[in-house]
């Protein structure tokens, strides 16, 4: 509250004195509590502004579980350099045509009815091959080359990606037609068995992908129904018979290969694991 001085003279008993006298100004109250309400807005404006990030709640993903083929994870391309030095100059060829015949014996074996361990089948592709290509495969160079199988690297997004899966809440499985040794050599190789929530094989029914008992095996481990699963595909033929199972399907095209031409096709794509992080977890 403001005063105003002023000195004024008079005279008691006959001697002139000086007196100081203080004025009071009227204090404006209106002016007072409108200068009070604009502080009390601006500090919950910055109240607002400061407040930490985690009080905002991050979307809830877009599926309970992704179910991954084999081969989203593990480089498949990383037995070439033991074939290389197996077969010196036909490291990169000679591993094509083993996996592509390791395929193919899955789709015989699967209308024949004459379904076997996938790592039967891998042997088994591995003599063909080198019959075809008239390389001798030694007892010793065939045990290398299957071992081979057992310890492949995974793709350098891969444990990033499915740690960010599994701290959102998201169940992760496999569902390959890795056999069931297989799958486990390859993850406690990598130390990634922590982040499955179960490793599925189809040799749990017997079956192969793309038979479509194979995919309902996501289904059934999970205890979910097909909208609430993401299957993830390495191959396009892959992609296809999950999308014709009916599961939502992210293609994984490690390769940036072209998509079959089948009449359908995955519903997104891309060529790392990125694009699946923004799709499941909603990050746009």
């Amino acid at each position: 509250m403001k005063t105003m001085e002023a000195m004024a003279e008079v005279y008691s008993d006959g001697v002139k004195k000086r007196v100081e006298r203080r004025n009071w100004i009227p204090v404006e109250w209106e002016i007072i509590e409108l200068s009070a309400a604009k502080n009390l807005i601006l500090i919950a404006g910055l109240l607002f502004l400061c407040a930490p990030a985690h009080a905002q709640e991050p979307p809830a993903p877009r599926f309970k579980a992704v179910a991954f083929d084999y081969f989203v994870i593990f480089d498949a391309n990383s037995v070439t350099p033991e074939v290389e030095q197996a077969f010196p100059g036909k490291g990169a060829e000679f591993t094509k045509i083993w996996r592509s015949k390791q395929f193919e014996y899955c789709y015989l074996r699967t209308i024949t009815g004459r379904e076997t361990d996938f790592f039967k089948v891998t042997e088994d592709a591995l003599v063909y091959t080198a019959e075809a290509m008239k390389l001798e495969l030694t007892p010793e160079t065939r045990e290398r080359l299957l071992d081979a199988y057992l310890t492949l690297k995974p793709w350098p997004d891969a444990a990033g990606a499915l740690h960010k899966l599994k701290a959102a809440g998201v169940r992760i499985i496999t569902l390959a037609n890795f056999s069931g040794k297989m799958l486990r050599a390859n993850a406690d190789g990598a130390s990634m068995t922590g982040l499955f929530d179960e490793l599925v094989s189809t040799e749990a029914n017997g079956t192969y992908k793309p038979d479509p008992r194979a995919y309902e095996l996501g289904m059934e481990k999970l205890k979910l129904k097909k909208e609430d699963i993401l299957f993830a595909a390495f191959g396009g033929w892959d992609a296809y018979g999950a999308k014709s199972f009916g599961y939502t399907t992210y293609w994984v095209n490690r390769f940036n290969l072209p998509p079959e031409e089948l009449g359908t096709g995955a519903d997104r794509t891309s060529n790392n694991l990125d694009g699946l992080l923004d799709f499941v977890l909603g990050h746009h």
